[in-house]
């Protein structure tokens, strides 16, 4: 009995240390500057590190349009932001990044009514079975977190440049480590004959965010954007919403108890949207509101070329 009294209280002490590393590591943005004047864009903002980086935006004074999926959860969102920062200057616009049609309509609406835009955060990300396909025949999971921000981001490329010290965020993961072995000729294919592709899908998808910023710095040379990526911690998001919920019961009950909030997992994707101190330091990745050495997986310069080429491709970007 008291052996077993032991084992409990030493996984108590184990427990409280982990909650306290995550809790005395966690980054945060000290940054004051304001936004007074200027627009960004949110993706995935009506949830999430989403929604708390829209808010924080709204706070500063800028004009924030959440790019959501579902225009009542967005509007929702939307005057929950109205109400805690009195900034009424926040609109929703329909965005669905698993269709290409939409992202297209939704970037030419924007070139079409906005005067500029300063910020495009794009955060909105999931995680779904891995064979499951858009209607543009793309797996769900690459096109919406990586394909889709593809295209809306070039999309708007020309549009950004207009506007002076503009940034470009894209909320990546540590997940893209564990994608060794990147195949930018097969990236919609999976393997059905191994086990945990969800995944391995998920992960293969961040690391293209990552080569995605790499090589967008590259072509960014010249201007006045910059862009980055970043890691925002394992937080409980909506991310999960489509894993079965007897596992994701599991999942969220880990998540709540060792990893951040949504708040402090917004705060990365803050900092590189905000903070003036890494002007100079465009295509980096960053972590707990520092920039943290580019993952083994990204560090082949040529991978970040063939993968912008294969992209173009697959999303028709330089067709009518």
């Amino acid at each position: 009995m008291a052996c077993g009294l032991c084992i409990l209280l030493w996984v108590a002490a184990v427990l409280v240390v982990i909650k306290l590393y995550v809790k005395l590591t966690t980054g945060w943005c000290r940054s004051n500057v304001c936004l007074v004047g200027k627009t960004a864009i949110v993706t995935g903002a009506n949830t999430g590190i989403g929604y708390e980086t829209a808010e924080d935006l709204a706070k500063r004074g800028a004009r924030v349009i959440l790019a959501c999926r579902d225009p009542t959860r967005g509007q929702d969102a939307a005057e929950k932001i109205i109400k805690a920062t009195d900034n009424k200057n926040v609109e929703v616009k329909l965005l669905d990044l698993s269709s290409f049609k939409s992202i297209r309509q939704f970037a030419s609406g924007i070139i079409a009514t906005e005067e500029r835009l300063d910020i495009l955060v794009n955060n909105a990300g999931l995680g779904s079975k891995a064979d499951k396909k858009t209607e543009d025949g793309l797996l769900l999971v690459m096109q919406a977190n990586y394909f889709g921000p593809f295209l809306l981001t070039n999309l708007l490329l020309a549009f950004i440049k207009k506007t002076p010290n503009a940034r470009i965020v894209n909320v990546a993961s540590a997940a893209a480590k564990h994608a060794a072995g990147l195949d930018v000729q097969n990236l919609n294919t999976i393997r059905h004959d191994r086990a945990g592709q969800g995944f391995a899908l998920y992960s293969r998808s961040k690391l293209c965010n990552i080569l995605f910023t790499l090589e967008l710095a590259k072509r960014l040379q010249g201007t006045t954007v910059t862009t980055y990526s970043l890691h925002p911690g394992v937080v409980l998001t909506d991310i999960m919403r489509r894993v079965p919920q007897t596992l994701r019961f599991i999942i969220e009950q880990v998540i709540n108890w060792f990893c951040k909030s949504r708040l402090e997992g917004a705060q990365t994707t803050i900092y590189c949207s905000v903070a003036k101190e890494i002007a100079s330091l465009s295509g980096r990745h960053f972590h707990d509101c520092h920039v943290v050495d580019t993952y083994k997986t990204a560090q082949d310069p040529d991978i970040s070329k063939q993968l912008w080429k294969v992209s173009e491709e697959v999303v028709k970007l330089n067709r009518n």
